[in-house]
């Protein structure tokens, strides 16, 4: 069993973020980077599947700068095989991340690649489609379960009042989701073994970018809250607010 997980590297979600002098980017001097949490459940049922068939590889593939080796290897420690990182110091939009990683799949023959269902800074959920359309397999996004045999895959998602199975043939490539499962926290000796075990460093092949960002503004300031009154007496000059002067009903 041959298994790709594709990550990347996020900012903290408790970071507070501040905007670069130029208007169209983040300030990153001061930003903690972590492992996007929807590519840890990712990571997570990667390290399941091989488990599962007893037998395989999985590795971590990720797009970004130099320093992104450090989540790499956070990955190396919850018991990734190997990792692979296509250095680029420039932000890429989702197309230019979906060729520089189909440039390493093409080449891999992976039996299931798996990506978290978006990540938490740009709330995109594109890549992991675009690779797949890219390559020519099935995808699967926001998977609840997955059950692997004899190159056979059974997927389960949750849909608006019910739950969905899917099944098909292997190769393909899917986006968890975080009730998928919940990953593990490494140990002292995993982390300490995942130092020793290899990153491949790549040039990627990114393309042409297809938008550019012009612009990144904070949101408009929430208007001050105001008290109408107390219990019923208050519902009718609420409403007249709510019709007047919010003009939401």
């Amino acid at each position: 069993m041959k298994i790709a997980v594709c990550m990347k590297r996020v900012p903290d979600t408790a970071t507070r973020l501040t905007f670069a002098a130029d208007g169209k980017s983040v300030d990153t001097s001061e930003v903690q980077w972590v492992i996007s949490p929807y590519d840890e459940y990712a990571i997570e049922e990667g390290l399941r599947i091989r488990e599962r068939a007893g037998e395989g590889t999985v590795t971590a593939i990720t797009v970004g700068p130099e320093g992104a080796s450090k989540e790499l290897r956070q990955a190396l420690g919850m018991g990734v095989d190997d990792g692979i990182l296509a250095v680029c110091d420039e932000p890429l939009d989702p197309i230019q991340t979906a060729r520089s990683l189909v440039a390493i799949l093409a080449d891999r023959a992976d039996d299931i690649v798996l990506f978290g269902k978006q990540a938490v800074d740009s709330q995109g959920a594109q890549v992991g489609a675009l690779v797949a359309r890219l390559l020519g397999r099935p995808f699967v996004n926001d998977i609840a379960a997955i059950e692997v045999s004899e190159q056979q895959v059974r997927i389960e998602r949750d849909i608006e009042g019910g739950r969905e199975t899917i099944e098909g043939p292997l190769p393909i490539i899917v986006g968890a989701e975080k009730s998928l499962n919940e990953p593990r926290y490494p140990k002292l000796k995993d982390i300490m073994q995942a130092k020793k075990k290899p990153i491949e460093k790549v040039t990627p092949q990114t393309g042409e970018p297809s938008f550019e960002t012009v612009a990144v503004t904070t949101p408009a300031p929430r208007p001050e809250g105001r008290i109408v009154g107390e219990g019923p007496e208050a519902v009718d000059e609420l409403i007249r607010l709510l019709r007047e002067e919010a003009k939401v009903i």
